[in-house]
């Protein structure tokens, strides 16, 4: 099974703020009774975008520009620190992937939240401090600019503003060389897979 290469995302983007934003914030727990993950894009961030009474509260992903992002399906989410702490839900970046989101820049992410991410070719990147307070600023003020995730060369860039960025080596080198997806490499091996359990005489019953 052939997986894109993923050197660069490109595309508009939206600001969330705050630091420690946990799974169940991202994707509440009510929505984990599910057989897929399919639909799990809309009900991203619920809680925090509607209040008890049903009504959309004012955040980010009730936006005009969340829509545009949602309906392009590619988009750019900049956050803040410990970005997807709490329980290891990979709920949480289904439904960020699923809403329409291809890339997230932010301080730091919980290890989980970045590994599941990452599964689903969803590059994680992280900017120093005062550098990402200029990222989501520029954001903010430029709605109409698309930032640029350059996986390959450690970068995210928007007009002309560039900041340099991090990722753990294995998390490149997976996504570049488009081997994100544990199970696709599985299957992509399953001939040697056979091979070797052929030769093992508690597999074969010998």
């Amino acid at each position: 099974m052939s997986l894109a290469k993923i050197t660069q995302v490109k595309a508009l983007a939206l600001a969330v703020p705050g630091d420690d934003i946990d799974t169940d914030r991202i994707i509440p727990a009510r929505f984990l009774r599910c057989v897929t993950f399919d639909g799990l894009g809309e009900h991203a961030f619920r809680d925090e975008r509607t209040g008890p009474d049903g009504k959309d509260r004012p955040h980010p992903m009730n936006s005009t520009q969340a829509a545009r992002i949602a309906a392009a399906k590619k988009g750019v989410m900049v956050v803040g620190f410990n970005f997807g702490c709490g329980s290891s839900r990979e709920h949480a970046p289904q439904s960020i992937w699923r809403f329409g989101f291809t890339a997230i820049v932010g301080g730091s992410f919980a290890e989980i939240f970045f590994g599941n991410s990452t599964a689903l070719g969803v590059p994680c990147v992280t900017l120093a401090k005062e550098d990402l307070a200029e990222c989501d600023a520029f954001v903010r003020a430029n709605p109409d600019v698309e930032v640029a995730v350059d996986v390959e060369k450690l970068t995210v860039s928007a007009g002309a503003r560039s900041w340099k960025a991090g990722i753990p080596a294995s998390a490149r080198d997976s996504l570049v060389n488009g081997k994100w997806d544990p199970i696709a490499d599985l299957l992509d091996g399953a001939a040697a897979v056979d091979r070797t359990a052929g030769g093992l005489a508690y597999v074969e019953g010998k």
